[in-house]
């Protein structure tokens, strides 16, 4: 797949259950939503240029990441969740695709529990939500901010070359900020959700999982634990990628998501 750079990508803001969500929205064809990692989101990666080639894809910040405005009362992922409910009602989004990657894999999960068939694909990529049996879920409080996001990594080279060999302060500032709203929002328990587990049975939205095999933030098990619940999913792992499977094998991730929801 060739990723096209040209690619015109708009910003907008919009109202959703009472906050201001920034969106960025690009591309031609089916919608599709993509939710980004709790480190937030680089304004334009090669994966999104990629989907922009088959769908309108829109991407928005979560509350409190990224330039949204941050509702000082929101404490958990499903508050998130509904809150995307009403953006999609808000922007009259009928039956599109829903891609969550990491943290944002946690809250599309939570977003098809509450609506079972609203969605026409789900896509969940190394996405939290679940408690590994075994492992665990990467504690971003013992690390630094950079060694978090580094740890998402397989090759360091391509964190290098996105964000730079040491990260503008700009971005640094950035990542602090989203961790702090990632703290008030998954911490106790942290970046799971007991309950979740008991409603993906009632999930009737065909799902892909995805999962970088060198994923060093969510084990594997994680996405083996959604693919069992999900009555309708394939759990498929790309061997050379960690967490990020967006940023290290953006085309082949996104080939695998036009295959599927297309």
């Amino acid at each position: 797949m060739t990723t096209v750079t040209e690619t015109a990508w708009s910003i907008d803001e919009i109202k959703a259950a009472g906050s201001t969500l920034r969106v960025r929205k690009g591309g031609t064809g089916d919608p599709l939503v993509v939710l980004p990692h709790d480190i937030g989101t680089l304004e334009r990666l090669p994966f999104y240029d990629a989907l922009a080639l088959r769908f309108t894809v829109y991407v928005p910040s979560h509350p409190g990441w990224d330039g949204s405005e941050r509702p000082d009362w929101m404490r958990s992922v499903r508050d998130v969740a509904v809150t995307y409910q009403a953006l999609l009602a808000e922007t009259n989004l009928a039956n599109p695709t829903l891609v969550g990657l990491g943290f944002g894999g946690w809250i599309a999960a939570e977003m098809a529990t509450m609506s079972p068939r609203a969605f026409k694909r789900l896509v969940l990529v190394g996405a939290m939500g679940v408690k590994p049996a075994e492992g665990e879920i990467l504690d971003q409080a013992i690390v630094s901010y950079i060694d978090y996001v580094r740890a998402g990594f397989k090759d360091q080279g391509v964190f290098d070359r996105l964000f730079g060999a040491d990260p503008p302060t700009e971005t640094l500032e950035q990542w602090d900020l989203n961790r702090e709203m990632s703290f008030r929002i998954a911490w106790k328990p942290y970046m799971y959700s007991p309950t979740l587990p008991h409603l993906l049975g009632g999930v009737k939205t065909p799902a892909l999982i995805v999962w970088g095999r060198g994923d060093k933030v969510v084990p594997l098990e994680c996405g083996e634990a959604y693919a069992s619940a999900l009555a309708k999913s394939r759990l498929v792992v790309v061997p050379a990628s960690g967490h990020f499977v967006d940023m290290e094998q953006p085309e082949s991730l996104a080939k695998l998501i036009v295959e599927f929801a297309a």
